[in-house]
């Protein structure tokens, strides 16, 4: 089915890329930044010269389009999704993707930064990629194959079931969404207009991987109000929100429940921004765990701990908001096992083995699948993400197209005809 077919997932990848869609976490607009919509635009003309009327982009960033189904067959309604936007914690601005034809196992020094090397024995995956064409950065920037991989992907897919109509499928959603790096990816999604039944997230990293957990998780915001006195003449009047603070953050514990010393299943507190004065300082934290029930012992754990440290001082006040962010996928996916099993089977078809794995983490999928879109995350190669020294393999990227088409030829299989209802 593929033998005579061009891919154009790595193509695609290395225009993407270069274009700057970094979100920001402390804009308050939709998207969190208007560039996001540069390659929101570069999509939906690519999207409608390959054949899809209705692809569009909408005030807030979010691109649709609709593959037709091509079968009498009421098929469920597939949504395929990805993001757009690149994280805020390392820069997106003049990505130069590089391709590394047949990699042999050599260290790949980045050549505006030789600092930056990529070596086999700190990304022992690159053992499976001998031959094999690596796509990085140059070295001062990161790449954005955390999601345009994903895009690329999807994009792939659109090209090969209209340049295939023999290949039978039902209707297919595609759904592009800005901000998922901030939190935001589904907060402006419109589900009826979206109109599927069950969909998949591309934005996974080893060819294989599948995902159908993820962390839930919930933001604290700590509001420590101080007392505020001129410093000449502070004595036995200045309360300092600041030092408050610092010796909450010297109290939390280093060898368990923070990022740096937890893996697998464990879930963590973690600060990820202070900003005050002497009389007001407030402390951003994250929640993690993989059960909702452990998100709240760990809050009553960090209240508890910020307690104990203002009984020194009594005129000190502060409060404690928690908000949930997302929920683990599995709770949703469990009741709905075939959207996984299909996606087992399409990983099979290519020649992979399947790879089960839990996010230390949350994607679009998380919210999605509790906004009524089942929705597990499917590989598109990523690797290192969020750095320098981020690459990805053309190959991967090709066998997560492959993926694709055999997941949308599953479900087709799978959905029995009226006469087989009958």
């Amino acid at each position: 089915m593929f033998e005579n077919y061009r891919f154009t997932a790595a193509e695609r990848f290395m225009k993407y890329v270069r274009i700057d869609t970094q979100s920001d976490p402390q804009s308050t607009s939709y998207p969190t930044t208007e560039k996001q919509k540069d390659l929101a635009k570069v999509l939906v003309d690519e999207l409608k010269q390959t054949g899809m009327a209705d692809a569009h982009m909408d005030e807030w960033g979010y691109v649709y389009a609709t593959i037709s189904s091509n079968t009498n067959k009421k098929v469920p309604v597939v949504c395929f999704c990805a993001h757009m936007d690149t994280a805020p914690d390392c820069s997106g601005t003049n990505v130069k993707p590089l391709l590394h034809k047949n990699y042999q196992g050599q260290d790949i020094v980045l050549p505006d930064d030789p600092s930056q090397v990529i070596r086999m024995n700190a990304y022992p995956y690159l053992q499976t990629q001998i031959g094999n064409d690596i796509i990085t950065a140059s070295g001062t920037t990161l790449l954005g194959s955390d999601d345009k991989a994903g895009v690329a992907g999807i994009m792939d897919l659109a090209n090969f079931l209209v340049t295939h109509p023999h290949v039978k499928h039902g209707e297919i959603k595609i759904l592009f969404t800005p901000d998922e790096e901030v939190g935001k990816g589904t907060a402006k999604v419109d589900m009826k207009k979206l109109a599927a039944d069950f969909g998949y997230t591309l934005d996974s990293g080893d060819a294989g991987s599948l995902e159908d957990e993820t962390f839930s998780a919930d933001a604290v915001q700590v509001i420590i109000h101080g007392v505020s006195a001129h410093p000449g003449y502070a004595k036995d009047k200045m309360i300092n929100a600041m030092k408050i603070a610092g010796e909450i953050l010297a109290f939390l514990p280093k060898d368990r429940l923070s990022p740096e010393s937890t893996e697998g299943k464990r879930g963590f507190i973690h600060p990820v921004r202070v900003e005050g004065i002497v009389e007001k300082c407030t402390i951003d934290f994250i929640i993690r765990d993989f059960e909702t029930e452990g998100l709240v012992k760990k809050e009553d754990y960090l209240r508890t701990q910020i307690e104990e440290r203002m009984r020194t001082y009594p005129k000190a006040t502060f409060e404690f908001k928690v908000t949930e962010q997302y929920r683990n996928m599995k709770e949703v996916l469990d009741l709905h096992p075939q959207v996984v099993e299909y996606a087992k089977e399409a990983i099979e078809r290519t020649g992979l083995k399947v790879k089960m794995e839990s996010i230390r983490g949350g994607t679009d999928g998380s919210r999605l699948s509790f906004m009524g879109l089942p929705c597990p995350n499917l590989f598109a190669g990523e690797q290192a993400i969020h750095s320098k020294l981020e690459h990805i393999s053309v190959q991967d990227m090709e066998k997560a197209v492959q993926m694709l088409v055999h997941l949308v030829q599953v479900w087709f299989e799978r959905t029995p005809s009226e006469e087989e209802k009958t």
